[in-house]
C-alpha cells in the first residue's frame, strides 16, 4: 500500500494522522476555530462547510478556502459538505453538491476534497477526476448512521471507492453494541491486509466505537477525527487525548502494528 503524500504529510504511514474539523456557523467562528488549530496536535484541518451560514452564496466556499489558507499556512486542508443524509447538516441536491465541490477543487486552497461516494456514482467520478485534474486528493466517503452492515459489505464498499479511482477510501458506521465494533475492526483488517491499494479510514461511531478511533495503526486506518471546539460526529474525542493515546499505542514495544 503506498501513503498518500499531501503537503509533506505521509497519510497511510505511521501513526494515523489527526484531521480536526472545523464546524461552525459563522465566518468569525470559523476562522477562530482555524486559528486555535495552531495550539492542537492536528496534522490536517477539515472545513465542514455544510455547517456554515451563507455556504450557498456565490463565491462564499473559494473566499472562505482563501481566508483559511492563510490562517492554515501548510497545513494540509480537507474540504467536506456533508450530506443531511450521511449525517450532515444541510439537505442539498445532487446538482449544488457538485457545483460546491467543484468551486472548493478549482479555488487552489484544498489539498483533499470528501466525496459521498455513494451519492451518485456518475457525480461521484465527475468529482474524482476534477480533483484530481487539479492536483487534489480524494477521499470517497460513506457513512451510515442507523446501523454496521456486515462485514463483507463494509470491505465491498471500500473496494468499489477505490475501483472509482479515490486515493483514499473513507467509512464510518453505527455500532449497537460491541459486536459491531469488532465487526468495523475486522473489516478494516481485512481491508488493508488483502486489498487496499491506498490508505483507507474506517470508524465505528458513538461511544461504543471509541476504540476504532485509537487503534487504526494495529487495524489499518489511516486518519482519526477528533473534536476541536466541538464534536462533528458522535464519539469525536478531543485532540490532545486523542494524540496521546495515539502516542501510548505507537511507542509500545510489544505492539505488533503494520
Amino acid at each position: 500500500m503506498e501513503p498518500v503524500m499531501v503537503r509533506g504529510l505521509a497519510i497511510g504511514e505511521g501513526m494515523p494522522k489527526i484531521c480536526v474539523p472545523i464546524a461552525a456557523q459563522s465566518k468569525s467562528a470559523v476562522l477562530s476555530e482555524a486559528r486555535e488549530l495552531q495550539n492542537m496536535p492536528a496534522d490536517l484541518a477539515e472545513w465542514r462547510a455544510d455547517w456554515q451560514e451563507g455556504v450557498f452564496q456565490e463565491g462564499n466556499v473559494r473566499e472562505m478556502l482563501h481566508e483559511l489558507r492563510a490562517i492554515l499556512g501548510e497545513m494540509p486542508l480537507l474540504f467536506t459538505f456533508r450530506t443531511a443524509q450521511e449525517g450532515g447538516e444541510r439537505d442539498i441536491d445532487t446538482e449544488t453538491y457538485v457545483r460546491l465541490n467543484i468551486e472548493a477543487i478549482q479555488s487552489g486552497h484544498v489539498d483533499l476534497v470528501d466525496v459521498q461516494a455513494f451519492l451518485g456514482e456518475a457525480p461521484a467520478k465527475e468529482l474524482i477526476h476534477e480533483a484530481h485534474r487539479h492536483g487534489v486528493k480524494v477521499i470517497a466517503s460513506y457513512h451510515d448512521f442507523e446501523q454496521t452492515p456486515a462485514q463483507g459489505e463494509i470491505v465491498s464498499r471500500l473496494i468499489k471507492m477505490q475501483e472509482m479511482g479515490a486515493d483514499i477510501a473513507k467509512i464510518a458506521v453505527m455500532p449497537k453494541d460491541a459486536r459491531d465494533v469488532l465487526t468495523l475492526l475486522a473489516a478494516t483488517e481485512e481491508m488493508r491486509r488483502a486489498y487496499a491499494k491506498g490508505p483507507i479510514v474506517t470508524m465505528s461511531m458513538s461511544k461504543c466505537g471509541v476504540i476504532s478511533r485509537i487503534s487504526g495503526e494495529a487495524f489499518g486506518s489511516a486518519i482519526t477525527f477528533a473534536a476541536g471546539n466541538k464534536a462533528s460526529a458522535p464519539g469525536q474525542i478531543d485532540a490532545v487525548s486523542l494524540s496521546r493515546a495515539l502516542e501510548a499505542i505507537h511507542g509500545s514495544p510489544d505492539a505488533e502494528l503494520q
